[in-house]
């Protein structure tokens, strides 16, 4: 069976799925943490190279400030919980996005994180937290706009190729599976750059309900599909 190699996951659905059970919001995201859990741990089995899960948007920001907060609590004893087990099953944690929104201490943690798991090399898990897609591209452009004005990169030189190494990930093979779950059929501006040629998928299971079963659902589909790139299928079958 052919395995992604890297996963790309919109974690949608936490919210609705402690409404549903007439609970605060935040009990969703706790149970979130868990179903994260055993998606790492259930793609490290599976030899997926890279996993990348959104769990904080540049627009989460314009939540309710409980909810905010909320989160930003669990991503202190996130931190302070899972990484030891992640360093033991020797998963490398990035941080994905602009870390200087955060408090200064929890940013320090990231970096801490990042810092301590960085030879690891089971699985690369990516957590994007205050990151958007346009962000992303938007920043890879400054970047070689000030390399030009420095008289460091020629203009003419600036491609998709360039462009695309200084957009995040840029040392990871492309996404080629997104995974989106809850129901909604959107990309919501995710790694927009990095999903040109992947296989979407949308699940209707609540985040916190999304087991090994239903990531299994999902690279099994992804294993069926037919990836022509641009080929016909007979050109795809003949290099197959």
């Amino acid at each position: 069976m052919s395995i992604p190699r890297h996963i790309a996951i919109v974690m949608d659905g936490n919210g609705r799925w402690a409404q549903r059970r007439h609970l605060p919001r935040k009990l969703g995201h706790r149970e979130g943490q868990k179903a994260v859990r055993a998606t790492v741990e259930h793609c490290r089995q599976r030899g997926v190279e890279s996993l990348t899960l959104f769990a904080f948007s540049s627009e989460n920001w314009s939540r309710p400030d409980e909810e905010v907060g909320a989160l930003m609590q669990l991503f202190v004893k996130a931190l302070d919980s899972e990484v030891d087990e992640l360093h033991r099953n020797g998963v490398r944690l990035n941080f994905v996005g602009d870390l200087e929104r955060f408090d200064a201490e929890l940013a320090t943690r990231m970096r801490a994180a990042m810092a301590r798991t960085a030879g690891n090399t089971a699985l690369r898990l990516n957590i994007a937290v205050n990151y958007g897609g346009r962000w992303d591209i938007s920043q890879a452009a400054r970047t070689l706009a000030a390399a030009a004005l420095r008289g460091e990169v020629a203009i003419e030189a600036i491609d998709e190729d360039l462009l695309g190494r200084h957009t995040c990930l840029a040392e990871q093979a492309p996404v080629d599976l997104f995974i989106r779950t809850g129901g909604e059929v959107r990309v919501s501006n995710f790694l927009l750059w990095q999903i040109a040629y992947a296989e979407l998928y949308f699940s209707p299971v609540l985040w916190p309900d999304f087991d090994a079963a239903a990531l299994d659902a999902a690279i099994d589909t992804f294993a069926r599909r037919e990836r022509r790139y641009g080929q016909t299928s007979a050109q795809v079958r003949a290099t197959g």
